[in-house]
Order: structure tokens, then C-alpha cells, then sequence
């Protein structure tokens, strides 16, 4: 397991959370647990790990055409109104740094003490652990100003907290996504939305949802989906239809 988090500058209570890996969704479903506890933060303070910034840079001629090229935990934050600033040294990181000190003694002693062997039970321990942590060590900020913002309703803040990918829409209504064929069903809204641009979001419980004009054309559950590349085995180029 890895654990990944965050520290608010001005308090220094921290959030936290185990994941398999230091990935997109990890760092995705940290933000998701933040903005639900706390709220949308106005920047984060990140490394320049390609999870955050991509590596590839704009020139003036992609500046010129407004094309930019952004990570999903970018593209995400963007849509969330929080500025990613690039940390360029590790003293600048000082503080999650230390954090981090911390922990490898005395969080990992304390789930050895409770006996904790995988990365559900760890999590479901962690909230107790951070709590007296943080009534610990957090101080009062210099302004009581509250500068973390309201989140999203839940489903809004769902769709964008995933991994979104632009498709066109082909004349029988099915778009091609990882080596899937997938079918939007009729709509009484809108006759046909062939050769339309449309995104997919892939969400952080496995399903797959189309959303076209800001609202949902499609959604192929996670089950659905796995059941059916299993009894038909998977060479690409199925059809699935909405559920």
C-alpha cells in the first residue's frame, strides 16, 4: 500500500488515505474526500509529478489555437476552480514532507498495534487515527477567514472527479472507447446526435456514463459491462447497450 494526502497551509490538519498505488484515482479519490469533509480548496501546493502537471508543454502555436494540454487531476481541478502551483524544490514541500516522517513511525506502529493487514481495514482506521492527529498538531490560523469554498452536489462533483475522454458520435449512434463499440439508446430530447461530440466518463466504482450537453445519454454499469466481455471474451469492438 502507499498513502496519499494533503495538509492545509494555514492550519496544518491533514487528510489522508491508502491506496494500492500513487495514481490518478488515488489522487482523485483524496480530492473527492476533501471537498465532502471540507470543501474546494482556491490552489493546491503539488510536486511536478506527471500525475499533476503533463509533461508535454504548449507552443505558441497550440497558446495561439487555445489548446493546452492538461492531466485529468488538471483538467479536474480546472473544472473545480483550484490552481495547481509546481513545487520546485523539496524544501518547498517541507511540510507534507515532515508529515510523511511522522507517519512512517508512528502511524505504521499504530497499525501494528491493532493488527491491521490490508488496505480496507487501514482505511477504515485512518479517520480515527487523523482526528487525534490533528487535535494534536493543527494551531489556529493567522485570519479566520475561511478560504475553502462549497463543494458540488455530490453527483456533479462525481463527474468530475473522473477520467473524461472527448468522442464523436458515429451515424448509428455508438462511439468506440477502448476497444469497445457502445450504444446510445433514442432520445425523446434530441432525434439524433450523430457526428455530435460527446464525453465519457469513466467513474471511480467502474461504470461508464456518455454525457452530451452537460447532461447523461448513457450509462453502462460496471457489472454489466464485465459480465459481458466475460461470456463473450474480449477482441474488441462489442456492443454494449445502456442500461
Amino acid at each position: 500500500m502507499t498513502i496519499v494526502g494533503a495538509i492545509d497551509d494555514a492550519s496544518g490538519e491533514v487528510w489522508a488515505r491508502f491506496e494500492n498505488s500513487e495514481s490518478t484515482w488515488a489522487y482523485l479519490r483524496l480530492m473527492r474526500q476533501i471537498s465532502i469533509n471540507k470543501g474546494l480548496p482556491l490552489s493546491i501546493y503539488s510536486d511536478r509529478h506527471t500525475i499533476f502537471h503533463s509533461p508535454k508543454e504548449a507552443s505558441i502555436a497550440d497558446q495561439l489555437e487555445g489548446r493546452e494540454f492538461r492531466t485529468q487531476f488538471g483538467r479536474a481541478m480546472d473544472e473545480l476552480g483550484i490552481k495547481i502551483i509546481k513545487a520546485y524544490s523539496p524544501q518547498a514541500k517541507g511540510r507534507i514532507e515532515r508529515v510523511w516522517g511522522t507517519f512512517q513511525d508512528r502511524l505504521i506502529s499504530e497499525l501494528r498495534l491493532k493488527g491491521i493487514k490490508n488496505r480496507d481495514e487501514a482505511n477504515e482506521f485512518l479517520p480515527v487515527f487523523l482526528k487525534d492527529f490533528n487535535r494534536k498538531f493543527c494551531k489556529k490560523p493567522g485570519k479566520q477567514i475561511v478560504a475553502f469554498r462549497k463543494s458540488p452536489p455530490l453527483k456533479e462533483l462525481d463527474r468530475i472527479l473522473c477520467l473524461k475522454e472527448p468522442r464523436t458520435v458515429s451515424k448509428d449512434h455508438t462511439i468506440k472507447f477502448h476497444g469497445l463499440l457502445l450504444q446510445i439508446p433514442p432520445s425523446r430530447k434530441w432525434a439524433s446526435i450523430a457526428g455530435q461530440k460527446v464525453f465519457v466518463l469513466q467513474h471511480s466504482n467502474g461504470s461508464v456514463e456518455i454525457m452530451y450537453k452537460k447532461q447523461s445519454v448513457a450509462r453502462f454499469p460496471y457489472e454489466s459491462i464485465k459480465r459481458i466481455i466475460k461470456k463473450c471474451g474480449f477482441t474488441g469492438d462489442h456492443i454494449f447497450l445502456a442500461a
